[in-house]
């Protein structure tokens, strides 16, 4: 396994060489400048992705700190092998599972601070919005949030999941996508036992079916054209969606406004390795993301386990209503199979380590296996470059 990772990360020095406006009760992001429009935006659809978890344990820190010249923390170079699927998106989305610190008070597992600097990695990379709702996301209260949020809104990262004021969880996140304009929702299981700040019970949002269902169409109340619900869930390694996934993923993609489904894509994360896509009632559903970014994985047997440094991401392209009020259509599907180097600390997109000749097909194939093994590519998810 060592012999492998220090062959990646061989690979991916080559392959890199080569390669807030708010208002009242919902906030909105301009357009983002530096990143031209792909062709789905300019013929009236769009093109989303998204990512799985971003959980800087103390190795990443570390290695933010040395790609910084010992001088603050530079997180840019870790998503280098995959900006260039992010930046080419109309809409990206990722999960920062953990919350941030401050005047270099860091901290890995078990209560993660993470260094305010991952927020302009994130931007800079090209994502437009971040789940924020996790188990981690109390790990330093109230004051941990808002020093995300805080860090988020200035590096132009729009989020959803967890909030400062009420009136800023009472409001919707509405991002534009091409002609559309996307809600993103998000929620999480719990928060390890942490309980919610005193007086603040909105400042995580806590996964349950009704009122998912009832922000959603609180969403198009607010004139979202398309809802994306965010859900941290599911059994830690554990490859196959549990009974509480596939449970709630039915009846969230089963609930309906007059012939107009409620919630057009659901993300999941959580459980530290890639899960299955499935489409469910017609919506398609990524049970688990697994971990973009972490360190060196140990599962609950106490071994080294290499699928928690494995992930996907999700790209879906939307097509516009046949007519006004319609469904915005998923007409293209696809995963981007993952690795994250822990070795290089890297990022790497392993469809394009493949062309550089790395050793990764094996890896590539199980993820491959296990997002297939629900009988997505039936319904037409395909292998993404």
């Amino acid at each position: 396994m060592i012999a492998r990772r220090h062959q990646v990360a061989l690979v991916l020095t080559a392959v890199l060489a080569a390669a807030a406006a708010c208002q009242a009760g919902r906030h909105e992001t301009p357009d983002r400048p530096g990143h031209p429009a792909p062709t789905t935006a300019r013929q009236g659809g769009f093109t989303l992705v998204a990512s799985g978890d971003v959980l800087p344990h103390s190795s990443i820190i570390d290695r933010a700190r040395f790609d910084a010249g010992g001088r603050g923390h530079d997180f840019r170079p870790m998503f280098e092998g995959i900006e260039p699927v992010v930046a080419r998106a109309d809409l990206a989305l990722c999960h920062m599972e953990t919350v941030y610190g401050e005047n270099g008070r860091y901290s890995g597992y078990p209560a993660f601070k993470s260094p305010p600097e991952i927020a302009r990695a994130l931007s800079e990379t090209g994502y437009d919005g971040c789940s924020t709702a996790s188990n981690h996301t109390l790990d330093d209260g109230a004051d941990g949030i808002r020093r995300t949020l805080d860090a988020l809104d200035r590096a132009g990262v729009r989020h959803a999941g967890s909030a400062r004021t009420e009136a800023e969880a009472a409001g919707v996140t509405l991002l534009r996508a091409g002609t559309a304009r996307v809600a993103h929702l998000a929620y999480t299981y719990g928060t390890n036992g942490l309980p919610l700040p005193a007086g603040q019970p909105w400042a995580v949002n806590l996964l349950g079916e009704e009122r998912i269902v009832a922000d959603a169409r609180a969403a198009r109340t607010a004139g979202a054209d398309v809802v994306v619900v965010s859900v941290h869930w599911g059994t830690e390694w554990q490859d196959a969606p549990d009974q509480q996934q596939l449970t709630l993923a039915d009846r969230l993609t089963a609930a309906t406004t007059g012939e107009r489904p409620d919630i057009d894509l659901v993300l999941g994360t959580h459980a530290h390795v890639p899960q299955a896509y499935e489409k469910v009632n017609g919506t398609w559903v990524i049970y688990g993301m697994g971990d973009q970014i972490a360190g060196e994985m140990v599962n609950h047997q106490g071994a080294v386990d290499p699928r928690g440094n494995q992930s996907t991401v999700g790209r879906f392209t939307f097509a516009p209503p046949a007519r006004p009020g319609g469904r915005w259509q998923v007409t293209k599907a696809e995963f981007i199979p993952q690795l994250f180097d822990v070795d290089a600390g890297r990022v790497v997109n392993l469809n394009t380590a493949l062309t550089q000749g790395a050793d990764v097909r094996a890896v590539r194939d199980r993820i491959r296996d296990v997002v297939l093994s629900r009988g997505a590519a039936q319904d037409g998810l395909v292998m993404g470059e």
